[in-house]
């Protein structure tokens, strides 16, 4: 049975220095940005003042936040796209970024897309269109290779691929996915959700085998955690730092970037309170950037 460091628990993980295996089992979006003053009201027109686009969504951004901390050869993204041409240069380009994507695409669908105002104040407002592509146990994908993979983080995918991920030393989960976590009788070493955003809330007793914590985020003000012992505690929130010249920050992909940075250090065996004092940075460090990966936190 796998176990996650809490505190009081001796940790070994070095980020500095480990090699550990990660990956993401998830979903993909392609995101339009506009850079907005101020979101429009009803019946109100707006002028964007900047546009760009990427690959992104929750499981890419995690991916891509694990890559620069693990590096290139220990980190492999476990995903479904749609067979169009969104899907297939968001394959591309996650790749270009150095990620190893391990896709299955799907036929007569279309890749899910996003419409993403940035306002003055550098928060996001998102609009999906389309639904959410996870991927299946019964994808041809090579779900064996996540038995040498020491940390694997879900948050999206049917519950054969959830089983698959718990190979792993360390399983991490977002909340986002409670109806199908509830009842695939997975333990899980860590589930992720905000004590701020209905979607990621996590309800009293709402898995069992009950995890073996809880965080729950809330912003720029930190988060909590609760440990299946009962034990409870918080993190504070790392300092934004300065954007690179020129750039214009924003929200997009910070919490994201959060969960990526606390599966990574999980895995390195922290004690789950260094872990997201990790996590901490790597979610402030993706809010000095432009969009979801203009300035995810490395580890040289």
């Amino acid at each position: 049975m796998s176990t996650v460091g809490v505190p009081g628990q001796a940790g070994s993980g070095d980020a500095a220095s480990s090699n550990i295996r990660v990956a993401v089992i998830g979903h993909v979006e392609w995101v339009e940005f506009a850079r907005v003053d101020h979101v429009p009201a009803p019946g109100e027109i707006v002028h964007a003042t900047e546009t760009w686009e990427e690959p992104a969504g929750g499981g890419a951004v995690a991916a891509v936040q694990l890559l620069r901390l693990a590096g290139p050869d220990r980190t492999v993204f476990f995903t479904a796209l749609g067979d169009d041409a969104f899907g297939r240069r968001a394959a591309e380009e996650l790749g270009r970024l150095g990620l190893r994507v391990e896709a299955a695409f799907r036929p007569g669908i279309p890749q899910r897309r996003v419409l993403t105002f940035v306002d003055a104040n550098g928060e996001r407002t998102i609009t999906t269109l389309g639904p959410r592509l996870g991927p299946s146990v019964h994808d041809p994908l090579p779900w064996d290779q996540l038995a040498d993979v020491d940390a694997v983080y879900f948050c999206a995918g049917d519950r054969g691929a959830l089983a698959q991920g718990r190979r792993a030393r360390v399983l991490v989960a977002t909340a986002r996915e409670m109806d199908l976590l509830a009842g695939a009788g997975v333990r899980l070493d860590v589930v992720a959700g905000s004590a701020i955003d209905p979607g990621e809330r996590y309800p009293p007793d709402g898995i069992d085998p009950a995890p073996g914590a809880v965080v729950r985020t809330e912003g720029p003000r930190g988060g909590t955690y609760v440990a299946a012992d009962g034990r409870r505690g918080r993190w504070e929130p790392a300092p934004v730092p300065g954007s690179p010249p020129g750039v214009l920050p924003d929200a997009y992909g910070c919490g994201d970037s959060f969960t990526g940075g606390l599966t990574f250090g999980l895995g390195t065996g922290m004690p789950l309170d260094q872990a997201l004092a990790l996590a901490a940075r790597c979610g402030a460090a993706c809010r000095a950037g432009r969009g979801a990966y203009g300035a995810q936190l490395a580890l040289a």
